[in-house]
């Protein structure tokens, strides 16, 4: 946030010295687009970094292969922060959110640290999740899941997903640490919806 603040003071600054400087040139029409064009960048980094940024998208680094194949290692993801200030999860969705302190112990991570995961959302509130012979169930139907990695080798359930959580589990379901470990996530911990792959550029593309 503070490089981003001297960056905008840097372009206002000298958005003033160019406005000075128009004034007293003899090609104002040059000197004016100059100053122009400053105005603009000085209002989009505004935009972007104190709006864009922290209140509707952000991109985030995917460190683990628990969503193989959707997102890989090294992946750069652009999340959609709006999604659920306006509205709810949908099962299927991809989502990011801040790792509760069961999931964290699971991982052997300090569960004073702040971390996120990225899940899909497989159980919404109400929802009856169970595991059987390498099929997920959601009230008592069988899920078809194309974009998994493989069957899970466990068994699981019957869950009840309580209210105000979600049931999320990783595509590369035998390698995630996910609700079938510690349970649903509160709803409130989301932080947005995966939208698209931004890098590297021979992955950009919507997520299934």
């Amino acid at each position: 946030m503070l490089w981003t603040v001297c960056l905008i003071l840097c372009l206002s600054l000298a958005r003033m010295c160019v406005s000075l400087y128009e004034k007293r040139t003899a090609h104002p029409p040059r000197v004016k687009a100059a100053g122009d064009l400053l105005e603009v960048a000085v209002v989009a980094v505004s935009v972007v970094f104190l709006v864009v940024r922290p209140f509707v998208a952000q991109a985030f680094y995917i460190p683990s292969a628990s969503m193989r194949p959707t997102l890989r290692e090294n992946d750069r993801i652009l999340v959609n922060e709006l999604t659920y200030r306006f509205g709810q999860p949908a099962r299927g969705d991809v989502v990011v959110f801040r790792a509760p302190r069961e999931a964290l112990a699971a991982e052997g991570i300090n569960p004073g640290d702040e971390t996120d995961f990225v899940k899909r959302v497989v159980g919404l509130p109400g929802d009856i999740v169970e595991i059987h012979h390498g099929t997920v169930y959601v009230n008592g139907e069988a899920q078809s899941e194309p974009y998994c990695r493989e069957q899970p080798f466990y068994e699981m359930g019957p869950y009840l997903v309580p209210e105000g959580k979600l049931f999320v589990m990783g595509d590369n379901r035998n390698h995630s640490n996910d609700s079938h470990r510690w349970g649903a996530v509160d709803r409130g911990r989301l932080v947005g919806r995966v939208v698209c792959i931004l890098w590297p550029p021979s992955r950009c593309g919507a997520i299934p």
